[in-house]
Formats: C-alpha cells, structure tokens, sequence
C-alpha cells in the first residue's frame, strides 16, 4: 500500500466516512419514527415525523458536502503531483547536460584563458 495513490486513498476513506454517517442518520431516523408512533396525540406524531424527514434530508445534504469535498481534495492533490512531477522533468532538462558539439560559455572562458597563457 506504499506506492498506492493517494487521491483514491482520500476517496476510499470519504466513501468509509459516508456509509458511517449514513448508518448513523439512519439510526437517527429510525428513533424519531418510532417516537412517532408511540405518540399519543396527531400533532406529537406529526411533529416527529416531521423531524424523521427533516434529520434524513439534512444528514443526506451533509453526505453529499462530505464526499464533493473529498473529491475536490483528492483532485487538488492529484494536479498537485502531476505538477510537481511535471516541474521536476523541467528542472531535469535545464540541468542536463548540453551536447558534446555544443561549447557551452564556461569551456568558450577556458578556451580564451589557455589560449592567453599560450600567446604569451
């Protein structure tokens, strides 16, 4: 799991996160209808299930916050490294080496100090 990417690392995690949220708003919800049933009157029972419905479409809006922001931290993190990787091949070029044929300023320099020492 060393080398594994850690963009789909971040999504396997929020996809972990959502179904124990989901568990939980579930649970939530399932206690507020049972409450709703045991009331005794028509408003009480109104009142909870109006609550049941309103904790599912808060918690399902909280989900949907938790995985878009996971997906835009794993795509940061995805352009993050591509760049990084892509300014690295950059750096790589400039510091190569030019070709043997090509005399670089710091061997034409050489070139003027022998012939200098030479010529004299």
């Amino acid at each position: 799991m060393a080398d594994a990417d850690l963009d789909a690392l971040i999504r396997q995690l929020a996809k972990q996160q959502q179904k124990t949220l989901t568990a939980a708003i579930k649970k939530r919800r399932d206690r507020a209808t049972a409450l709703a049933a045991k009331a005794k009157d028509a408003d009480a029972k109104k009142r909870e299930r109006q609550l049941a419905k309103d904790i599912f479409e808060i918690g399902s809006a909280a989900i949907k916050r938790l995985q878009m922001s996971a997906d835009n931290a794993a795509y940061s993190y995805g352009r993050s490294v591509r760049q990084a990787a892509e300014e690295a091949r950059e750096a790589a070029k400039k510091s190569a080496k030019p070709a043997a044929g090509a005399p670089n300023a710091s061997s034409k320099k050489a070139a003027k100090k022998n012939a200098t020492k030479t010529g004299k």
